[in-house]
């Protein structure tokens, strides 16, 4: 197959980017931090829309239990670890990509040496405990967080940046947190999964072209019964 240009791949996101943002993407390096639900619709959009450099990290392996709502997983790839699947599909929408993926579960000091020189992570983790470790990280060695995280049709965004206080405005004090969230009892469906990755994605693309209006200090929730959408101040 012939090698599409960089005109023809990125010919529909001129006109919302110029072509120097374009080129900003392309040289931008990007960390997703779990692949499932949020992470497999995360990790390709930022393919699809140009962002150059992705870091795929994930220690599980797909089961039946998410195929109901993550985007990588398929029946065949039962068995198969989430972090090969993000890379074959990444390779397989975007070859122009540079991709490096881990099958590993990570503590606080691996998230600092897998994330530093990174210019934004994202949060696609499903415990509250690793989203404290996550920042403690991210403010060692000073990366912007874009977080994301949903409940039944329930999901909810924040952004980041290494000086804010994040996590403890949504979930109090590290100490104090539970180790998971509410989607533990509520499940968790594809739309919504597909909905919040995309806020996460937009966000991530506002912090790389220094475009648009943050999600920082505040918090998006969307509620898909009732089509409410609220913007919270948290400080």
């Amino acid at each position: 197959m012939k090698k599409k240009s960089f005109k023809d791949r990125y010919d529909r996101n001129l006109g919302t980017f110029s072509t120097e943002e374009q080129e900003q993407l392309r040289a931008a390096r990007v960390v997703v931090i779990g692949l499932g639900g949020l992470g497999g619709g995360v990790c390709e959009m930022l393919a699809r829309t140009g962002v150059g450099r992705l870091k795929l990290i994930d220690g599980d392996l797909f089961d039946p239990s998410n195929l109901n709502r993550q985007l990588l997983s398929t029946e065949d790839l039962i068995g198969v670890p989430k972090a090969v699947a993000a890379k074959d599909r990444l390779a397989a929408v975007n070859s122009e990509i540079v991709t490096e993926h881990r099958i590993e579960t990570l503590d606080r000091e691996g998230m600092i040496k897998q994330i530093n020189g990174a210019d934004v992570v994202m949060d696609c983790l499903d415990s509250i405990d690793a989203r404290f470790d996550l920042q403690a990280a991210a403010r060692t060695v000073g990366v912007p967080i874009v977080s994301g995280a949903i409940a039944g049709v329930t999901g909810q965004v924040t952004t980041i940046f290494p000086t804010d206080d994040g996590y403890e405005l949504i979930y109090g004090p590290s100490d104090h947190a539970r180790s998971h969230g509410v989607e533990t009892q509520t499940g968790n469906i594809s739309y919504c999964a597909l909905m919040v990755s995309a806020f996460q994605a937009s966000e991530c693309v506002k912090i790389l072209l220094n475009r648009g209006e943050l999600l920082r200090d505040k918090l998006l929730i969307a509620e898909l019964w009732t089509n409410t959408f609220d913007v919270v101040d948290l400080c």
